[in-house]
């Protein structure tokens, strides 16, 4: 399988990166088209092909995967629709806030034909194969929707949703890694607070946000269950629980997620 990634910024490199860690590609069918030559340099390195021309990356593709910002998103479907064959490509875009109706408008080529298209938003996390990637699929078969799921399944975990919950995941997973970071960035200065070097204060909260989120995926418990595993009567652990909830830390979080989703 031959995948074209057209923008190679913070996501596209991302997921250029994840790729080459994973199985499912070869290194040399991953093409990177960017504009950038310190970009496609980088990625000669690693084997790469790399070119500064979208219409030359798409055409031997499988899929073409259109990685820039929102705004770009129209110039570069216009550019590069007369190249692709929509009878055997798949494409993604990888943009939020766009919806399905413009994609396929600026994607369509007059005569009827419209593209297998896949709404795409995963999280940075994919550079490391630990995405979590939200997938709508617009016009799309089963097995094309298979085929992407399963690419995004190897680079963490995917689910395949409604558009109209598209906005709502890209706060959940997309923005909310960087809510997560904020929350182990606090952790860290509470951690420096309470005594520990900042190495050391960032090493124990990673590693313990990594526990948090093993534990939950293998035994299958409720948040809450889990607290309650290490909350004695009258301990430390409840205290400092109550503390923030006092603070507003449930409500908080769930008003930021909102706000993220406006």
């Amino acid at each position: 399988m031959k995948i074209s990634i057209i923008g190679a910024g913070a996501m596209g490199g991302a997921l250029a990166a994840g790729l080459m860690k994973g199985e499912s590609v070869r290194t040399a069918d991953l093409t990177v088209a960017d504009p950038n030559k310190d970009v496609l340099d980088h990625f000669v390195k690693e084997g790469v092909s790399v070119t500064s021309d979208n219409k030359a990356a798409v055409q031997d593709a499988d899929i073409v995967a259109v990685v820039v910002k929102p705004w770009l998103v129209e110039k570069v479907l216009t550019e590069i629709k007369g190249e692709m064959d929509y009878d055997r490509q798949i494409l993604i875009v990888i943009a939020a806030g766009i919806p399905s109706v413009r994609l396929l408008e600026w994607a369509g080529k007059g005569d009827g034909q419209s593209p297998s298209l896949f709404m795409v938003i995963p999280n940075i996390a994919i550079q490391e194969k630990a995405s979590m990637t939200f997938i709508v699929p617009v016009g799309a078969s089963a097995q094309d929707t298979q085929t992407v799921k399963a690419l995004f399944n190897g680079l963490g975990e995917s689910i395949v949703t409604e558009e109209r919950l598209l906005g709502a995941g890209t706060t959940l997973a997309s923005c909310g890694i960087a809510y997560a970071m904020r929350y182990i960035r606090a952790a860290v200065e509470g951690g420096v607070e309470l005594g520990f070097k900042a190495g050391d204060a960032q090493q124990i909260v990673q590693q313990t946000v990594k526990g948090a989120v093993e534990l939950l995926q293998s035994t299958g418990l409720h948040p809450e269950q889990a607290i309650d595993l290490v909350t004695t009567p009258g301990g430390v652990t409840i205290k400092g629980l109550n503390e923030m909830e006092h603070a507003g830390f449930t409500s908080a979080v769930i008003r930021g997620l909102k706000a993220g989703a406006k």
